[in-house]
């Protein structure tokens, strides 16, 4: 649930189209029914091992669902389609359960080819499709089925030197050797409660986890989970299709109840003999992350308490059986987890993320877990590292020292003291992909008013060639709409305790003098969360045409929200629904500031988290919100999991009171305005119990609202019909109950 957008999704287009030279006005139909409007969108852009291509996902221009493998070549500087998905598989795509939900987890949405891997060498690709595995030899241009069961084989992946192809089959870890075509099953108990290799559900979910084991460097052995998840509580789910109703039978670790068992292991490929890692006494733990050092003998993995007070970065020696704790990290409220833990090419040292001054920086330690330096400092935060230069001291990483607004590359020394230095331009908000050897990366960039391009660079920031320019042209589908997209005011607004909160405001566009406007605040409102950036987002398309109907559309980035540093995010922590409603109340009184602004008419609308905020608004500030939509909420956080909801308010052993007063029914007789709830029917994350409990609620307590329910879908509410539906609904709604038709 609620997850931050710190990658490009597949759910953004990417199809390219033209628009008739006559401009229409911009419809809901046109922006969810036609994804052109966004450009060509490259997507997962990466280097080939030797740099000399870089290779990304587009979809065919008759069906932008379906992606192929595209390239764009440095030595003659061509694009091109690299492998037709057709050629590996045509026909309907049958997937298992779990892929399913991993995908959903991922955010992996769509057919044919939607993940790829390198061989170190760079002469063969690696395609998971239709529950098997494909290798792609580029030199001969021909693709060979590596498996073909009934099983559904996933997690596929290259061993690191390219002799074998892992993957997992029916709970088990396997290994195949590409040479000779032999299987060696590397875990034999897997089936049932069992999974070997595989990520466990608030992994996936929650930590951002999505494997279970890690491959040495030397290619002799393998690091995996085995997970039992006997002791979790099973749950019925329903889901809610069209024409049938789907029971399962779900394992769903409720706050406060049992977390699955877990055991971290090495086995060997040579005679599959497992080694078995001590955990500690405590059993009631989390397997953050793990990664092999560079000596391919030395494990490091992440040990996380239930709390998640404390963090430990752990060394597991699989030839003296010695372990240490390298270093820990302790907090009154949470740790965030994150992907920064570099082990440097010397042996000898490695590159580590920490909020403990309030804000993520880097840091340098030695193999040992002596603090060499910090690397970063200042009230700003590091997003991630992108790349360690050894041989000339340098670490390039993603960071907002300019500006909270937008993300750009950085360098900075690694060993010695100096200045650091901005890589990218400012003005746009950038995702970067370095090169393994650091003399150039991929710069994705974008501002709010501008999709996605994608730049080849040299590391000094240098422009070397469009990957995908994605320029807004006369052919651009977007071009003809420019003129009347609203170019937002940014600003800032003070909370109670004097930090600063960003806001993001779009006005219309036919604004006449003594004029006032209904309002549509915006509002997600959560962890991990940010909404106020100058980045392109494409179902921002939607406030644009709210503001062409006549809205002023507000966002505000309310403390407990993302990139903004721990003292920020930590007013949250054990009461939900409380400082984020206050910040909101602050908006509002902030828009009744403005003279174009009709206080009467302040509405609020959000989605998953901000489906909760919509609810806590519209029951705990009526005086404030007259009309509410809420998406997908959660309502009671004793129905959410344990990791994600444990980490904020703490175990309901230990913070009953927090729980109760952190879900919506205390307050629901607060509610005074037209109120409309929508949910996805199938939604294996914030369960569709969470909205049938309120409905209940207001209907026992007499009180009246809307609701809008959609068969078959999952969290996300994907697919055109669904979206469009959703928004003229949405819009629909605000019409009625503000008069503006």
């Amino acid at each position: 649930m609620l997850k931050k957008l710190k990658h490009l999704s597949l759910a953004i287009p990417l199809l390219a189209g033209a628009l008739s030279a006559e401009a229409e006005p911009l419809t809901l139909e046109r922006i969810f029914d036609d994804p052109s409007l966004a450009g060509k969108s490259p997507v997962q852009l990466k280097f080939s091992p030797d740099g000399s291509r870089v290779t990304y996902l587009q979809g065919k221009t008759d069906d932008y669902n379906r992606y192929d493998l595209w390239e764009y070549n440095l030595k003659d500087n061509t694009n091109r389609l690299l492998v037709d998905s057709a050629q590996l598989f045509s026909g309907p795509e049958n997937l298992s359960d779990e892929e399913k939900a991993r995908r959903e987890r991922q955010r992996i949405f769509g057919k044919g080819i939607l993940e790829y891997k390198w061989s170190k060498d760079g002469k063969a690709l690696l395609f998971p499709l239709n529950g098997d595995l494909y290798y792609y030899d580029l030199d001969a241009k021909n693709s060979k089925k590596l498996t073909n069961t009934d099983a559904f084989e996933t997690d596929a992946r290259f061993s690191p030197k390219g002799n074998f192809v892992s993957f997992i089959r029916e709970q088990n870890l396997y290994a195949l050797e590409l040479a000779s075509g032999k299987e060696i099953q590397l875990s034999k108990d897997g089936g049932g409660v069992i999974k070997n290799g595989m990520a466990e559900f608030v992994a996936q979910e929650e930590m951002s986890r999505m494997t279970g084991y890690w491959w040495a460097n030397d290619e002799s052995k393998i690091a995996f989970t085995r997970v039992d998840e006997s002791p979790v509580q099973e749950a019925i789910r329903n889901e809610i299709y069209a024409d049938e109703v789907k029971l399962f039978n779900q394992r769903y670790p409720f706050t406060g109840t049992n977390n699955v068992d877990i055991q971290l292991g090495v086995v060997k490929l040579n005679d599959q003999a497992v080694d078995w890692i001590d955990l500690g006494d405590d059993k009631d733990i989390y397997i953050a992350r793990a990664k092999w050092l560079n000596d391919s003998n030395t494990l490091s993995y992440q040990w996380q308490n239930r709390s998640q007070h404390s963090l430990e970065l752990r060394f597991y020696n699989t030839k003296t059986k010695q372990q240490t704790v390298a270093l820990t990290e302790k907090s009154d409220t949470w740790i965030n987890l994150h992907f920064d833990l570099e082990f440097l090419k010397d042996k000898k040292h490695f590159v580590w993320a920490s909020e403990r001054d309030g804000f993520k920086h880097l840091y340098l330690y030695r193999n040992n877990g002596q603090l060499i330096r910090q690397i970063t400092a200042g009230d700003w935060v590091v997003d991630s590292l992108k790349g360690i230069d050894e041989k000339n001291g340098v670490v390039y990483f993603a960071a907002r020292k300019d500006t909270a607004l937008e993300s750009h590359l950085y360098s900075a020394p690694l060993f010695k003291k100096g200045g650091m230095k901005r890589i990218t331009e400012k003005g746009q908000y950038h995702n970067v992909v370095l090169a393994k050897d650091n003399k150039t990366f991929i710069d994705n960039s974008s501002s709010v008013n501008k999709p996605n391009s994608a730049a080849l660079r040299k590391i000094n920031g240098e422009f070397i060639t469009w990957l995908e320019e994605n320029k807004l042209d006369d052919s651009h589908p977007l071009t003809p709409y420019l003129t009347d997209l609203a170019q937002p005011e940014y600003g800032t607004i003070t909370a109670e305790d004097g930090q600063i909160m960003h806001y993001r405001l779009f006005k219309p566009a036919n604004m006449a003098k003594g004029k006032k406007h209904p309002v549509i605040v915006n509002v997600y409102g959560g962890p991990h969360a940010q909404r106020v950036t100058n980045s392109w987002r494409s179902k921002n398309l939607y406030f644009q045409y709210m503001a062409q109907q006549g809205y002023v559309i507000f966002q505000l980035d309310n403390r407990g929200s993302y990139n903004r540093g721990k003292k920020f995010e930590d007013a949250i922590y054990k009461h939900l629904g409380v400082v984020e409603v206050a910040d909101q109340i602050k908006g509002v009184e902030f828009l009744r500031t403005l003279d174009y602004v009709d206080p009467a008419r302040i509405g609020i609308y959000g989605h998953s988290y901000g489906g909760y905020m919509a609810l806590m608004t519209m029951f705990k500030a009526g005086d404030y919100f007259s009309a509410g939509v809420s998406g997908a909420p959660v309502t009671d956080w004793a129905l959410y999991d344990t990791h994600y909801t444990e980490r904020y308010l703490g175990h309901p052993d230990t913070n009953a009171k927090g729980y109760t007063d952190s879900a919506v029914f205390p307050y629901a007789e607060g509610l005074k305005g037209p109120l409309m709830i929508y949910h996805g029917m199938a939604d294996d994350n914030v369960l569709f119990t969470h909205a049938t409990k309120l409905f209940k609620q207001l209907q026992d307590n007499n009180q009246q609202f809307e609701m809008m329910t959609y068969p078959g879908s999952k969290h996300s509410l994907r697919g055109k019909q669904v979206q469009t539906h959703l928004h003229q609904t949405i819009t629909n709604f605000f019409n009625r109950n503000f008069n503006t038709k």
